[in-house]
């Protein structure tokens, strides 16, 4: 996808979530908005309107993979972003692209662009 798209944040660290909405701005995106739990997550999942997830691993001690299940079922891409010292995700993930924290606007877009490419 060329251009802004509408990206939906699943972040449980409030601060590191407005410093990728800031990034997501910058690069000219538009922040659908921000999830910090599963249940939130899939919520909007179900709703829709956005062309990218990126998901947090860990969310409060929770794993982010029934959302990201429930993308791949909408055909939704989405982007996992991980601390490092997580494990590796289930085999079926092992394809998404993957953003390591913390954030920086050199690693977001490839990571966009990798979701898209996929």
């Amino acid at each position: 996808m060329s251009g802004p798209c509408s990206i939906l944040i699943v972040e449980d660290e409030p601060l590191i979530a407005m410093m990728l909405e800031d990034f997501l701005d910058s690069l000219g995106h538009r922040v659908h908005g921000t999830c910090d739990t599963v249940e939130c997550a899939l919520d909007e999942t179900e709703k829709g309107g956005f062309d990218l997830a990126i998901l947090d691993v860990n969310l409060k001690g929770e794993n982010v993979w029934p959302v990201a299940t429930r993308l791949r079922q909408k055909n939704v891409p989405f982007v996992i972003a991980t601390g490092g010292h997580v494990d590796p995700p289930p085999p079926e993930f092992k394809d998404a692209p993957v953003i390591e924290k913390p954030y920086t606007v050199d690693r977001v877009t490839p990571a966009i662009d990798a979701a898209f490419a996929a």
